[in-house]
C-alpha cells in the first residue's frame, strides 16, 4: 500500500514538528516554506561579523527528565547545539546605574530585595514569593498543560481528568492573579514595585504567567542557547529531513485547493498545483482561514475568536553590534529612563535590553551584540512603510534615540557601534507572513486559556492546522506539541497507532 501524501505550509516550529511525526507514522511529507530558510519566528541573521538573533530568547525544559524535553528528543531536537543554564532573568537598573532589583533563582533573596524596594507592600510580595516557590516544583511548571488533548482526541470523561488534574492551576482564574500585569500592579502601593511587576515580561499578559517565568528561573528550567537558536531549528530540519521529508523554500501558498469539501493541495505563487491526500497548514491562521481557503469553512467560534481575541503586540528590535565587552549577568535588563521614550505613538519609561553575551557566536572577540525590544503597533508600522523613505528616515531616527539613551548608562558606547540593524513588524510579517507581525499568536487571558482550538476547521475534510494560532500562547512547546497533535488525530482516523519513533 502507499504511503499516505501530506503538505504543510509553513516550516516553523509547528510545521517542522508535524512534518516530523507524520515521517515517523507512515506519511510522505512536502513542506512549502514562504521564506529561503526554515524557523518561522525563530530566526537569525548576520550583520557582518555579528549574529543578530530575533528568535528564541529562552528555551524552557532544556535538561532531561521533564515531559517537554522527551517531546523535544522526539523530533531531534536535543544534544546537537550548546545550552546553558539560566540562573538569573532580568535585572531593573535605575537612572543612575544601581540595580534595583535582580530576578534570580533565589527566592529568598529575591523576597528580601522586592521588600527593601517596597515595605509597603511586604504582604504582597511574600504571597507572589510563595506562589512562585509552589510553581517551581509543580509538575504544571513542566508540562504546561500541554498533555491536554486537543478537542479531537478528547474521550467523553477527559473534560473531568483535565479538571482534576488542573484542580491546583484553577485558583489562577478568578482574583487578582488572573489579571492583566499591568491590572495586578495597580493594586500595589508603591510606584517602583508597580512599574517593575507591570514590566516583569509584558503589561498584557496574564500575571499567573508572570508567576509561571520566576518559578521557572527558580527551578532551573531555563535555557540559553550559546550560538544562536538557528542551532534548535536546523536539529529539527535534519530529523524531517533523516526521516525522508522535504521542505521547499521561498514557496508561499496562495491558495489551498478544495474540491467537494475536500483539500487535496495548494497553489504557489508561481502558478503551480502541488496535490496530496492531505493539507496542514503551520502557517498564519488568519491568511489561512480567510485568504487561502476565501473565508469558506468558518463558524461562529472561529468568527468570533478573529474578531475579538488579542494576539501578542508585535515587536520592534534595534540590535547594535558593539567593539565593547559587558560583564556577565542577566540576558535581559531594564533601564529606568530620566525622560520616557516616546516611540511610534508609545511612552515608556523602561529600556528593556537584551545583552548576547553568553556565548561567543554573536559578536568577535572583545565585542558583543545588544538589543532593544519593544511592544509596538502594526498599523504604525504597515502605514509608514508604504513610503520607504519616510520608514527608512524613522527607523534611523529611532536608533539613533535609542543609542543616546544607552549612552547614559554606558558611556562612549556611541562610537563604538560598528553594525546597526532596525527589524520593525514590517520586517517580521515580510518574512513570516504572521498576522500584524505578531510574534506568538493570541495573547494568553482567562478567555483563551480555557477554550480549546479544534485542529481542524467546519466542513472541511482532510484538512488540519498547527501553530500558535490553535493554542494561545505561543512559545516553543506549544508550537512543537500542536504539530504533535495533528498526526495524532490522523493516526486515530486512519485506525493507526501513533508512534512518536521510526
Amino acid at each position: 500500500m502507499s504511503k499516505k501524501s501530506m503538505i504543510i505550509i509553513g516550516a516553523g516550529l509547528a510545521g517542522l514538528s508535524t512534518g516530523c511525526y507524520a515521517q515517523m507514522n507512515g506519511y510522505e511529507i512536502k513542506i512549502f516554506e514562504h521564506h529561503s530558510v526554515a524557523g518561522g519566528v525563530a530566526a537569525v541573521w548576520k550583520r557582518g561579523d555579528y549574529l543578530i538573533d530575533g528568535g528564541i530568547h529562552f528555551l524552557i525544559c532544556h535538561k532531561p527528565g521533564t515531559p517537554i524535553y522527551d517531546v523535544y528528543s522526539e523530533i531531534g531536537a536535543v544534544g546537537s547545539y550548546e545550552i546553558e543554564d539560566m540562573n538569573s532573568y532580568l535585572r531593573f537598573v535605575d537612572e543612575n546605574g544601581s540595580t534595583i532589583v535582580e530576578f534570580t533563582t533565589d527566592l529568598e533573596k529575591l523576597e528580601r530585595d522586592l521588600i527593601a524596594i517596597a515595605p509597603d507592600d511586604a504582604d504582597d510580595i511574600r504571597k507572589l514569593i510563595k506562589e512562585v516557590d509552589w510553581m517551581k516544583d509543580s509538575p504544571l511548571l513542566t508540562d504546561l498543560g500541554m498533555s491536554i488533548s486537543s478537542p479531537e482526541l478528547r474521550g467523553r470523561f477527559d473534560g473531568v481528568k483535565d479538571m482534576w488534574n488542573m484542580r491546583s492551576f484553577m485558583k489562577y482564574f478568578t482574583g487578582r492573579f488572573s489579571k492583566s500585569a499591568a491590572g495586578y500592579s495597580e493594586g500595589l502601593k508603591t510606584p517602583i514595585l508597580r512599574t517593575v511587576i507591570k514590566n516583569a515580561f509584558s503589561p498584557d499578559i496574564a500575571f499567573w504567567f508572570v508567576i509561571m517565568i520566576l518559578a521557572t528561573v527558580a527551578g532551573g528550567h531555563l535555557g540559553l542557547f550559546k550560538k544562536g537558536c538557528h542551532e534548535f531549528v536546523q536539529s529539527i530540519v535534519d530529523k524531517y529531513e533523516s526521516l525522508g521529508g522535504q521542505i521547499k523554500y521561498s514557496s508561499t501558498v496562495e491558495k489551498v485547493i478544495v474540491e467537494d469539501n475536500i483539500a487535496v493541495g495548494v497553489v504557489l505563487a508561481d502558478g503551480t498545483e502541488h496535490r496530496a491526500d492531505v493539507v496542514v497548514s503551520a502557517a498564519d491562521g488568519r491568511s489561512t482561514i480567510f485568504d487561502l481557503l476565501e473565508g469558506k469553512y468558518v463558524d461562529n467560534k472561529t468568527q468570533k475568536r478573529y474578531d475579538t481575541w488579542k494576539p501578542f503586540d508585535p515587536i520592534l528590535i534595534a540590535s547594535f553590534g558593539v567593539n565593547r565587552e559587558f560583564e556577565k549577568g542577566p540576558p535581559f535588563i531594564a533601564l529606568t529612563l530620566k525622560k520616557p521614550l516616546e516611540y511610534a505613538g508609545r511612552s515608556i519609561s523602561f529600556l528593556p535590553l537584551r545583552i548576547l553575551n553568553y556565548g561567543d557566536a554573536f559578536a568577535p572577540e572583545g565585542k558583543s551584540v545588544i538589543q532593544v525590544m519593544l511592544e509596538t503597533d502594526w498599523e504604525y508600522w504597515y502605514d509608514l512603510r508604504q513610503n520607504h523613505d519616510d520608514y527608512k528616515t524613522v527607523k534611523k531616527q529611532f536608533a539613533e534615540e535609542i543609542v543616546k539613551r544607552l549612552e547614559d548608562f554606558y558611556p562612549g558606547i556611541t562610537s563604538q557601534i560598528e553594525v546597526t540593524d532596525v527589524a520593525t513588524p514590517y520586517t517580521s510579517w515580510r518574512y513570516t507572513l504572521n498576522d500584524k507581525g505578531s510574534p506568538m499568536g493570541w495573547l494568553l487571558t482567562r478567555k483563551t486559556l480555557t477554550e480549546l482550538v479544534p485542529r481542524t476547521l467546519p466542513g472541511l475534510e482532510n484538512f488540519y492546522m498547527a501553530g500558535h494560532w490553535v493554542l494561545p500562547g505561543g512559545g516553543v512547546p506549544g508550537s512543537i506539541y500542536t504539530g504533535r497533535n495533528v498526526v495524532q488525530i490522523l493516526c486515530k482516523r486512519d485506525g493507526k497507532e501513533f508512534k512518536t519513533k521510526l
